[in-house]
């Protein structure tokens, strides 16, 4: 077990610069992010969000969401910035006769992380990961903890006042999304998993019983056939980490049992990561990153009970 002493308390507002939204609105917007995504939005409720994957025909993520409705016929996805456009314009294609607009509407919102008491002093009783608030004029949607801190995403038009509490550097809120033990899609690992390599049906990012969607029969299968072979775990090295760096086991140097699938440096020094890679391998030998002769890796369990019946 990976011990981190919390010399720099997680606690406090930042902003979140590399997340963006895209807006969906339309009389069919529900029915169209329904066929698209790995998640229920059809029935999306007022007090709920949702954590959903957009995949391949093939089931590998493209992107990852967490949304919600902020209006009748309208809804919001927070996404990575760097992969936004693409998402956009990918999605975008498939409206077809659907009555749905897509657009990029990161210049109208602002995004902050807010954790420790910060969080508890905005949103106290919202505690089940993905609930939803109004809170003011700001849509508040709690995330999974890190290391037992809360942690929620605080979202309203540009204009309104940013959440109360200290600030939070950057880093920080990026270390503990890592912790949270939920990754997000980001360009350098855009197809290299089906959600379940991320653990996404164990933390509420797929529905196995809504409609279809791209890839559901690939991740329905990986689901029910006992096919998976790779999760995600955390794991952490005294080297620098950063998402696509391939994992190597001291079993066999020529080729990879896994991939970086986020990472940031740790306030106790060295970096830590979320990776996902070969179950059968993750605890049995020694690991390094980016070649077989790289930093070493040590894993850890991922910080929440992993989903083995549905």
């Amino acid at each position: 077990m990976i011990i981190h002493p919390m010399s720099h308390p997680l606690n406090g507002v930042s902003p979140l610069q590399h997340l963006g939204v895209i807006a969906v609105q339309g009389d069919d917007a529900a029915s169209f992010l329904q066929g698209q995504l790995t998640q229920d939005f059809a029935l999306l409720g007022p007090a709920q969000g949702r954590l959903a994957a957009y995949c391949t025909a093939k089931g590998r993520m493209l992107a990852s969401f967490v949304g919600f409705q902020r209006a009748d016929n309208e809804f919001l996805l927070v996404t990575s910035r760097d992969i936004l456009a693409s998402t956009h314009k990918r999605l975008s294609m498939f409206v077809l006769r659907s009555k749905a607009k897509l657009r990029d509407a990161s210049a109208d919102f602002d995004l902050y992380g807010v954790a420790g008491s910060a969080a508890e002093s905005l949103a106290p009783d919202l505690r089940e990961p993905w609930s939803r608030a109004q809170v003011g004029s700001a849509t508040v949607i709690a995330l999974y903890p890190a290391d037992g801190q809360r942690r929620l995403l605080w979202a309203a038009q540009v204009g309104q006042a940013a959440p109360r509490g200290p600030s939070l550097r950057d880093e920080l809120w990026s270390w503990s999304e890592v912790r949270s033990g939920i990754a997000t899609i980001t360009a350098p690992v855009v197809e290299a998993f089906v959600p379940q390599m991320l653990n996404y049906e164990s933390v509420g990012g797929v529905n196995f019983k809504k409609g279809c969607y791209p890839g559901q029969e690939v991740v329905a299968r990986s689901q029910f056939r006992g096919t998976l072979k790779r999760r995600a775990f955390l794991a952490h090295s005294s080297g620098q980490l950063q998402a696509g760096d391939e994992i190597f086991h001291e079993s066999d140097a020529s080729q990879p049992c896994g991939m970086v699938a986020q990472a940031a440096a740790a306030p106790a020094g060295g970096w830590d990561a979320i990776v996902s890679m070969q179950i059968a391998l993750a605890q049995n030998g020694a690991l390094s990153v980016g070649q077989p002769q790289g930093p070493g890796l040590s894993i850890e369990a991922p910080p929440y009970p992993l989903l083995a019946d549905v």
